[in-house]
């Protein structure tokens, strides 16, 4: 398993330049599986869920969910190849994991393949999921943040409720920076981020969470808390053969949050017309891909266990 690596500083390729065509060949290319669409509702051009819409920002159609699956091919290969760092397998192997915001399944059915004899449960708004699955893996249409259905004798392993267990979050930081100061040569893209984000909290649902996540379990009385971070190029700039393949990754996923990240937080609460969204994501872009900038960001791997409290304890 890869270690964190927030303090790195990533060296830069001099000798390999990315060209806008290799950029654009690399952005070209797409995963696809199949999902199982039941409910949707239509804005912008883009497909969004039905049950309880609204609640969550972004699509759920053929187009995000190819992003979704670029995410989590991009989140492995930070950890190189792991789906996760808590160590709750460490002692026995787990009986029941929940996936809660699945979203295409991708990480439960892996997850399920690595732990034949556990239960695997994931929860989404879209029911996006493949029809086909392990046996050991289910899904649910379910909003984590109302109250659970699941009761205090549905104990997890990883993810868990009202037990022993681990719980893990894999976020990643909405900022950008450089170690050269080449952020500075791309103004849009900084006011954009900017932007997403604030609007991101009138909307109610803060996407620039993940350097508070580790307070927030501490808070809630989890113990053995791990923020593990990992620093990532966004380019194939980087000198390190390794860095170099995941900032090719992250570009692709970068580039590919712009429109789903931009188009209901800018119509539905800054104002913006389809049209000017259009526009400002095609300024955005430009700048983005310029090979020039050597931006970088964070992933942060937290994750806690929850004690025993007496009563559990006796049992």
């Amino acid at each position: 398993m890869t270690q964190p690596n927030a303090l790195e500083h990533i060296q830069i390729d001099t000798s390999d330049e990315e060209s806008l065509f290799a950029t654009q060949s690399i952005l070209d290319s797409n995963f696809s599986f199949a999902s199982s669409v039941r409910d949707y509702c239509y804005e912008n051009g883009r497909r969004y869920h039905a049950y309880r819409h609204g609640q969550y920002p972004f699509p759920n159609d053929e187009e995000e969910q190819d992003r979704l699956a670029v995410m989590h091919h991009l989140f492995k290969l930070v950890l190189g190849g792991d789906l996760y760092r808590a160590p709750f397998a460490r002692d026995r192997p787990p009986t029941r994991i929940l996936d809660i915001g699945t979203g295409t399944g991708e990480w439960a059915i892996e997850i399920s393949e690595n732990f034949p004899g556990a239960e695997i449960i994931g929860t989404d708004l879209s029911p996006i999921q493949p029809g086909w699955v392990p046996s050991n893996c289910r899904f649910f249409i379910d909003d984590v943040e109302s109250d659970w259905a699941f009761t205090p004798g549905e104990a997890f392993d990883f993810i868990h409720a009202r037990t022993m267990g681990w719980f893990e979050v894999q976020e990643f930081a909405m900022e950008l920076s450089s170690d050269d100061g080449s952020h500075h040569m791309a103004p849009t893209v900084m006011e954009w981020l900017n932007r997403v984000n604030d609007a991101s909290k009138q909307f109610g649902k803060d996407l620039n969470i993940a350097k508070d996540v580790a307070g927030w379990m501490r808070k809630e009385g989890y113990v053995n808390v791990h923020d593990d971070i990992y620093k990532a190029p966004v380019g194939g700039w980087a000198k390190n053969p390794r860095m170099k393949e995941i900032g090719r990754m992250t570009r692709i996923t970068v580039n590919d949050i712009i429109e789903p990240y931009s188009l209901a937080l800018m119509t539905r609460v800054i104002g913006l017309s389809y049209q000017e969204v259009q526009e400002y994501m095609e300024r955005v872009r430009a700048e983005f891909l310029n090979p020039k900038v050597h931006f970088h960001f964070y992933f942060h791997f937290v994750y806690g266990q929850r004690p025993l409290d007496d009563t559990e304890a006796q049992t």
